[in-house]
């Protein structure tokens, strides 16, 4: 197969790439990224350019720089077609797109627009997956009953959120609108030209290979922060709880969709009911881990943060047979142990 994945230097791109570089050393894995990550968060060190550099160790992978809104860097990309878009660049920070809306609306709607129209012209049997989130349902979660215990919320009457949730009439931040456009176009791209795509709304999800700041990849960012001594901001009390997708989980659910009869799928996706903590239970397993308590300053909740997400996983385990491998205290751990390793690129 030819892949494409696109964002393929951030945490899902490049455990996507690797995946299908080794699951067949036939494949040919094509990943464009145009490395903005450290620029869109202000940061003035390299970061996914840790992930682009360590692609280039597999032969099956061609790195190309560019961008999702140029439409010359993605044909490029796309060549004379591919087997399959794996679309995971975005712009992925909500209080970056309170800051920056028109460019969070160009990166993820315009860019998600742009990359399906180039695979439909070139290549219409081409199977799109797109990296969508739980924030397009927005504050309408947080309609749903909660209980409060000593460092953590719950759902008092649900599970988990199913796909059924709506997405209409409430507060999403721009991130979570624009992040809804692209999922609705990918959907419509389906229907109205057939072509086979699968629309994932990720929960949070780590990794190894997770470049952390405070206003995006907060699993990360407590870890470097707690080795490293950097004190984190806390929006809320710090009850807020959140269930935790491993990368590698994430990539399993693409590939079993990609081999599956399905034409069109939607699904949740997230650690479920069994692999949930709250910022506070975080911190204690840090703790636990590193032998050092997070320097930690408290601030005001910030706009249209659910105080509770947890995924209803049933239809992705239903249609596809998919389930966690990876327990959330193991990832945890994983993610710890590779920031030590690589404490030169943090320090």
């Amino acid at each position: 197969m030819r892949i494409l994945v696109t964002g393929g230097a951030g945490l899902v791109g490049s455990h996507a790439a690797e995946f299908f570089a080794l699951n067949n050393p036939k494949n040919k894995v094509i990943v464009l990224d145009n490395l903005m990550r450290s620029k869109i968060f202000g940061y003035d060190k390299d970061s996914v350019e840790f992930n682009w550099n360590y692609l280039k160790k597999f032969k099956n992978i061609q790195r190309i720089k560019g961008d999702v809104r140029n439409d010359r860097d993605v044909a490029k990309a796309v060549g004379k077609g591919v087997d399959v878009v794996i679309h995971t660049a975005g712009q992925p920070g909500v209080p970056s797109s309170v800051r920056m809306p028109k460019e969070d609306f160009s990166i993820n709607a315009f860019g998600t627009l742009n990359v399906l129209e180039t695979a439909r012209k070139k290549s219409r049997d081409t199977i799109v997956l797109y990296c969508s989130t739980n924030k397009v349902y927005g504050e309408n979660v947080d309609k749903l009953e909660l209980s409060e215990k000593e460092k953590r919320y719950t759902f008092r009457d649900v599970s988990g959120v199913d796909e059924g949730m709506c997405t209409d009439l409430t507060g999403h931040t721009p991130y979570g609108v624009s992040k809804l456009v692209g999922d609705l176009y990918v959907q419509e791209y389906s229907h109205i030209y057939k072509m086979k795509t699968g629309v994932f709304r990720m929960s949070c999800t780590y990794g190894t290979r997770q470049f952390g700041f405070e206003d995006q990849g907060w699993v990360a960012w407590f870890i470097i922060a707690t080795l490293f001594n950097k004190r984190v901001t806390i929006y809320g009390n710090g009850k807020q709880v959140r269930d935790m997708l491993y990368a590698d989980d994430l990539i399993d659910a693409f590939n079993l969709f990609i081999n599956s009869n399905m034409k069109r799928g939607l699904f949740n996706i997230g650690g479920g009911q069994e692999n949930t903590i709250s910022l506070l239970e975080f911190l204690d397993e840090l703790e636990a881990l590193t032998g050092k308590r997070t320097k930690v300053n408290f601030s005001d909740w910030r706009p249209s943060d659910q105080k509770v997400y947890i995924t209803d996983t049933s239809k992705l385990q239903r249609e596809l047979g998919w389930k966690i491998k990876t327990p959330v205290k193991q990832g945890i751990r994983n993610l710890v142990e590779w920031v030590k390793e690589n404490k030169d690129y943090f320090a």
